[in-house]
């Protein structure tokens, strides 16, 4: 029961500081956008798909593992 007690103080605790916000919403949503653009748009721009592109399409294991025996 104690451990109930204190689950619900430490999330009540967080739940509040939420909820009160008014600059730290902003501050999450631009860490939100930061995220954004740093996995999905510059994945996608500057590493593309090496192994897609240079292996038959169901033989990308052999590729890989050929690729490492030669060590470059």
């Amino acid at each position: 029961m104690k451990s109930r007690n204190f689950i619900y103080r430490i999330w009540s605790l967080y739940a509040d500081g939420f909820r009160q916000m008014t600059v730290g919403r902003t501050l999450w949503m631009l860490i939100a956008v930061k995220l954004v653009i740093i996995f999905a748009i510059l994945k996608w721009l500057f590493f593309p798909n090496f192994i897609k592109e240079h292996s038959q399409e169901g033989k990308e294991a052999d590729f890989v593992a050929t690729e490492m025996l030669k060590g470059g």
